[in-house]
């Protein structure tokens, strides 16, 4: 099984169903295909990266099945808010590992190795 079908959807995923004018199932079918094809194009299935590309691919064809056109206005605040989210986990990340090693660091100082 590989990584793509143990992946959770995003919980907005009904709601852009509803706005769209399409069945929740083509929404999941749609997500998975995005996912997938960002995935084929980065070479992996994780990061900020892939979900932000996951996520455009995943609006061009919702747009692309709805039965009434989605504009930006419609759905533009939930495009950035995915990207948004994708891009402050990437920072966090970094914050997080940066924090460790002044930890780290201190804690070296404080209590050094005896040989």
């Amino acid at each position: 099984m590989n990584r793509m079908n143990s992946m959770t959807p995003p919980k907005l995923l009904p709601w852009i169903a509803r706005k769209a004018g399409i069945t929740d199932e083509l929404a999941l079918k749609l997500w998975r295909r995005a996912a997938s094809d960002a995935e084929h194009e980065l070479g992996s299935a994780g990061g900020s990266v892939f979900w932000a590309r996951a996520v455009e691919l995943f609006r061009a064809l919702v747009e692309a099945e709805a039965s009434v056109q989605v504009t930006g206005a419609q759905l533009g605040w939930v495009w950035r808010h995915q990207r948004s989210i994708a891009m402050h986990t990437l920072t966090v990340s970094q914050v997080l590992y940066q924090w460790g090693e002044n930890l780290r660091r201190r804690y070296q100082r404080r209590c050094p190795t005896q040989p």
